[in-house]
């Protein structure tokens, strides 16, 4: 989903899908305490591991998923470099979206007309809408590199007193994708602070918005068309999106798309974006 800005992960200027919000949502509680540098992560993982079981993750899952995880010191530099978001919305619009992108999103809307077509039906959320966000994203999947192992990264930051505590909820969760199912420990890859599949979704966001839409029992948010379009607008419409209503700004649903993402230029791109694909 929308999440944090960090410029020193990417090539091009991005905004990663859970990104931003990491600097605006609230924090979950944290019981093990945390610390600075290596040395004591790993008594905290141990700690950890008994944290999880006791919120309801099987002792099995919190074993395997959590063994072996080291302290990551190039996820701590990422966190501390990251820079305030100034660009104008020309400037930030010219940087990510150009006509390749209008006409790769279009052609994705065409392959899947019916699943589109049913994703509205079922949450009220337009596909032009759902297939700009993928595409801001992802650049449609393509931009997922699954570079991190999102267990190390998020069991490194929930260690690391800056942001313990909201880290440690986005750990538990992570956790969680894996003791349902969804995903396994190694499928769990994706950018430094923990954001997965073609979307952008922190684990919080995941188990809370995921859907399983291709109907294979797992909401598969890394590879299933079906379940990444679908878990994108059902994310917008438990946050209030307005069945045939208009989203441009000043409107009720260009509210809805704040919450996705903070920023002012990334929520006026997905609108621009999404009425030039419906064009």
């Amino acid at each position: 989903m929308s999440q944090i800005f960090h410029a020193a992960s990417r090539a091009r200027p991005m905004l990663g899908a859970l990104a931003l919000l990491l600097f605006f949502l609230p924090a979950a509680a944290s019981a093990a305490p945390c610390g600075n540098g290596p040395g004591g992560f790993g008594a905290w993982l141990q700690r950890f591991k008994g944290e999880a079981v006791a919120h309801g993750i099987r002792a099995s899952t919190a074993a395997s998923a959590l063994s072996g995880l080291t302290y990551d010191p190039n996820v701590i530099h990422l966190d501390r470099s990251q820079h305030s978001f100034k660009l104008s919305f020309e400037r930030f619009y010219a940087l990510r979206v150009d006509g390749a992108l209008i006409s790769q999103g279009r052609a994705l809307m065409r392959r899947h007309a019916g699943l589109i077509q049913r994703i509205e039906k079922r949450f009220g959320v337009p596909g032009e809408v759902v297939v700009a966000i993928w595409g801001l994203e992802t650049h449609y999947g393509a931009d997922t590199s699954g570079r991190y192992s999102i267990l190390r990264s998020l069991a490194t930051l929930a260690y690391d007193c800056r942001r313990s505590d909201f880290f440690t909820g986005q750990l538990l969760d992570a956790v969680r994708i894996v003791d349902r199912g969804d995903l396994s420990a190694a499928q769990l890859r994706g950018g430094w602070a923990g954001e997965i599949g073609q979307t952008q979704f922190l684990p919080t966001p995941y188990i809370r918005y995921a859907v399983d839409f291709d109907g294979d029992g797992r909401r598969d948010l890394v590879h299933s068309v079906p379940d990444i379009l679908a878990s994108t607008a059902n994310f917008l419409a438990s946050h209030g999106w307005q069945r045939g209503g208009s989203w441009q700004p000043g409107s009720a649903n260009y509210g809805v798309i704040a919450e996705w993402n903070k920023a002012a230029v990334y929520q006026r791109t997905i609108a621009v974006m999404a009425s030039k694909l419906s064009g």
